[in-house]
């Protein structure tokens, strides 16, 4: 996934400019609005649609949901209407206390924009408190003797609402030997003190009864009355004094319930029971009450619970110390708690997306967190981090958010899935740290195409296959998921010897294997060249191609064909010469086969399977050559049956065999002599046929031997008249001599030629084949080939050249001419040429004759 620089520049510069944009919108989008306590779930906050500029639709389209930490969720997003609403009912008391102003602050998070938009709401007061005392009854007792002007003080009554709504005034009820005085504290509280304006007698009034009225400011008022009963004593000399008049002290937040924190102590100088000084807290809250003990003997005060910096850092109280006489006094108690690293940080994810396109541009938001310590000092201050090793990083957004940013490209198929671990940390001594983990996924494009683990592929098959058999089964392997590593295979369109390849082979889409669709032959073709492509069904889709060879194995399904001597289409049995005078392994003919198979299946042999007279022949067991194994005898019959076998050397071996008939006999008129006894019994016809052919040989032999005597004397002619005239000039020198064969040369022909007729007589028809013939028996030699006579020039005669004539087929030839032509030919050349007939039928019927020659 790498990118070019300059385009990766170019988008960095983007991303740079979207983020500080970003910033400076959650900077300036701080959206403000009240909302009086006490409202009904429901109630409309603000059109906040409006204010983020979308229209109410878009709040669900866009993901837009409100964050906040660690509290029960007081406003909610109307997606209908586009507006915020309160989510229940809302106490400005439980959650701002005494502050003047209680305001709730959360974030709204934009997920399809990737912003988030700060929110304040200022939770106005309502006059829903009215003042309280502490207690309803209050008992104060005052010293007849006490001189006027003496001030005792009041319990105050609290109120937990603020400005108008809280307390504002006392009253009492009037009273011609007490007054009111009120001052007003360092805070703004309100301490109301009982004045005595007369002297009291206790002889005239033992008690007073006074009542004591507190009130707030609103409209309509509210209030709450105290009854005190003030309780005239005798004569007591000295209050209570303290030893401070305000007690100080710290204690950290982490104390055990049960701690002594610190002892008042107040002194009587009088004796006896107006010496005895008992404690007891005279100013103190509902919320403190409950947090501290105090020894009404000793003074001693001690926690009844644990104390919680972050719910209060300071305590103020009033003691009482009171002794027997009913004379008091007070002292002030200032309690600072400390705070302690007891915290741990909190983080939130507040948004993640997930999963994430593998190519997402580095920068790209993952995630929101929000992390929070409810320390202080340096005990609340945080750090957070990420392991380094990630394509990840955390940036600070606004307040105590974070971004977790990618900051290079992702790779699905190199990791899938990110297990994130965030560490958040404080600065305190020791530091106390959280963990929270991220679990991301990285969602798939298509962006690798299918592969092959091979380049190529090879398969064999062996021929004759049943249709439908599985060849061979090609796999990819696509690193993408889902739909884009579904792998569709397929061939590619091709043609073999003008067939669609589609006739042959086909495959399956789904798994790759690949059938035949037809029996292969091995000899028709030998391998086909396939191309597979595979393909995904991503969107766009990839492919890959890969080539395969299928080959073709043989089998042994070809019997040898024998090609010489072939079978005649007629039934007819040919016949083939031997000498008597041949030596042993003369070569009286060869057999000739091909199969049609390859390698082993085509490897032939050769063997005698049955002859009429065994021991005579031998056959070759490569070459498939007849030879005679002795000298013939006199005995030996002139007609001599062989069967031989050829066979291949496949598994199961195949065969093929061929019947040899052999005529033993020294030359032609010889085996005209013995035609007779070579008859078919029972058929006239037959010999008939034969004593034609016989007289038509010894025709056309007769015509040969004059025409070799005439060409005889025209070369002895010639010849002696070279010799009477030795020189005729430059245009005769270098004139060879006359390409006429001699004598010598026509009876080598003749006996040779005799040697290579054979003749038959056993059936209707009589054949004549010119078999291979023996090299030993070659007509001329070569020089005669080389004597060339210029002077002589004829259209009878022939240029001498290096290769003979071929000699075309023909049909239809008596057998005179074809033996009259075979010997022209030879003496118009000057040179006989070895002939190798590869197949030659004659075939005389009583009708005429049929002659069918082919050379090689």
């Amino acid at each position: 996934m790498a990118t070019p620089k300059n385009y990766r520049g170019f988008r960095e510069q983007v991303l740079l400019c979207t983020l500080l944009g970003m910033l400076w919108e959650m900077g300036r989008g701080q959206i403000h609005y009240s909302v009086p306590e006490e409202s009904v779930k429901g109630y409309f906050v603000g059109n906040i649609s409006k204010d983020l500029e979308l229209e109410p639709r878009e709040l669900e389209e866009r993901r837009v949901r409100i964050v906040s930490r660690g509290r029960t969720q007081l406003f909610a997003l109307n997606v209908q209407s586009g507006s915020l609403v309160t989510a229940g009912r809302i106490d400005r008391e439980e959650l701002c206390a005494q502050r003047a102003r209680c305001l709730v602050n959360f974030k709204v998070l934009v997920e399809d924009r990737v912003q988030l938009y700060g929110i304040e709401i200022e939770v106005i007061d309502i006059n829903d408190n009215a003042p309280k005392f502490q207690a309803e009854n209050l008992e104060v007792k005052i010293n007849e003797i006490a001189a006027p002007g003496t001030r005792y003080p009041l319990p105050e009554a609290v109120d937990p609402d603020v400005g108008m709504n809280s307390l504002q005034s006392y009253q009492l009820s009037p009273n011609r030997h007490f007054s009111l005085d009120v001052h007003t504290g360092d805070r703004g509280t309100l301490s109301p003190e009982l004045v005595l304006e007369r002297t009291l007698d206790r002889e005239e009034e033992a008690t007073h009864r006074l009542v004591l009225i507190a009130s707030d400011g609103a409209d309509p008022r509210r209030s709450s009355t105290a009854h005190i009963l003030v309780t005239v004593l005798d004569t007591n000399d000295n209050a209570p004094v303290f030893a401070q008049q305000t007690y100080r002290m710290k204690v950290p937040e982490n104390v055990s319930p049960g701690t002594r924190l610190l002892t008042v102590r107040a002194s009587d100088p009088d004796e006896g029971v107006n010496g005895e000084v008992a404690y007891k807290f005279w100013k103190i809250s509902e919320k403190q009450s409950p947090l501290f003990q105090l020894n009404e003997n000793t003074g001693e005060i001690a926690t009844a619970k644990g104390l919680d910096y972050e719910e209060r850092a300071f305590y103020e109280m009033e003691i009482q110390a009171e002794d027997g006489g009913g004379l008091k006094g007070w002292t002030k108690v200032l309690i600072s708690v400390e705070d302690v690293n007891d915290n741990r940080p909190e983080v939130m994810v507040t948004s993640l997306f997930s999963p994430v396109l593998e190519n997402i541009l580095p920068g790209t938001v993952i995630a929101f967190l929000n992390v929070h310590d409810r320390d202080s000092g340096k005990n609340g201050q945080i750090v957070c981090y990420i392991n380094d090793n990630l394509p990840f990083r955390l940036e600070k957004s606004i307040d105590n958010y974070y971004r977790l940013v990618t900051w290079k490209y992702l790779d699905r198929e190199e990791i899938s899935v990110y297990n994130i671990t965030v560490m958040v940390s404080d600065l305190g001594a020791p530091p106390l740290s959280v963990e929270t983990y991220i679990t991301l996924l990285v969602a798939d494009i298509n962006d690798n195409p299918p592969t092959f683990p091979h380049a190529s592929y090879s398969a064999y098959i062996p021929e004759n296959n049943p249709k439908g058999a599985s060849l061979f089964s090609v796999t990819a392997h696509d690193p993408d998921s889902g739909n884009n590593a579904q792998v569709t295979y397929s061939l590619n369109q091709d043609t073999i010897q003008g067939t669609p390849l589609s006739s042959y082979v086909s495959i399956n889409s789904d798994t790759g294997m690949l059938y035949a669709l037809c029996t292969f032959d091995y000899e028709q073709f030998q391998d086909l060249q396939l191309l597979v492509t595979a393909s995904d069904s991503g969107n766009p889709p990839l492919c890959s191609n890969v080539s395969l060879s299928l080959f073709v194995l043989d089998q042994n399904d070809n019997a040898p064909e024998i090609l010489y001597p072939a079978h005649p289409t007629d039934g007819s049995t040919g016949v083939e010469l031997a000498p008597r005078s041949a030596e042993p392994g003369y070569l009286v003919t060869k057999v000739v086969a091909v199969d049609r198979d390859s390698g082993q299946n085509a490897w032939l042999s050769y063997r005698l399977l049955k002859a009429s007279e065994p021991g005579l022949f031998a056959v070759g067991l490569h070459t498939g050559e007849v030879r005679t194994a002795r000298a013939l005898l006199d005995r030996d019959a002139l007609k001599q049956s062989l069967v031989v076998a050829v066979q291949d050397h496949g598994q199961p071996p195949l065969s093929a065999t061929v019947t040899l008939t052999v005529a033993v006999a020294d030359s032609i008129p010889d085996v005209l002599a013995d035609l007779d006894s070579m008859k078919a019994p029972g058929d006239p016809d037959a010999s008939g046929l034969t004593l034609y052919l016989v007289v038509a040989v010894a025709a056309v032999s007769c015509v040969f031997l004059a025409f070799v005597i005439v060409l005889l004397a025209l070369r002895l002619r010639r010849w002696h008249a070279s010799r009477l005239l030795p020189a005729v000039g430059g245009d005769l020198v270098g004139v060879g001599a006359s390409p006429f064969v001699g004598v010598d040369g026509v009876q080598a022909f003749l006996k040779t030629y005799s040697h290579e007729v054979s003749l038959t007589a056993d059936s209707r028809e009589s054949h004549v084949i010119f078999p291979q013939p023996n090299y030993a028996d070659t007509l001329l030699s070569q020089e005669s080939c080389e004597i060339k006579d210029y002077l002589l020039k004829s259209t009878e005669f022939h240029e001498c050249k290096d290769e003979a004539a071929p000699v075309q087929p023909q049909r239809n030839l008596p057998i005179s001419d074809l033996l009259a032509r075979a010997f022209y030919t030879a003496s118009s050349y000057g040179k006989v040429e070895t002939l190798t007939p590869t197949r030659e039928i004659k075939t005389i019927r009583s009708s005429g004759v049929r002659q069918h020659t082919e050379y090689t």
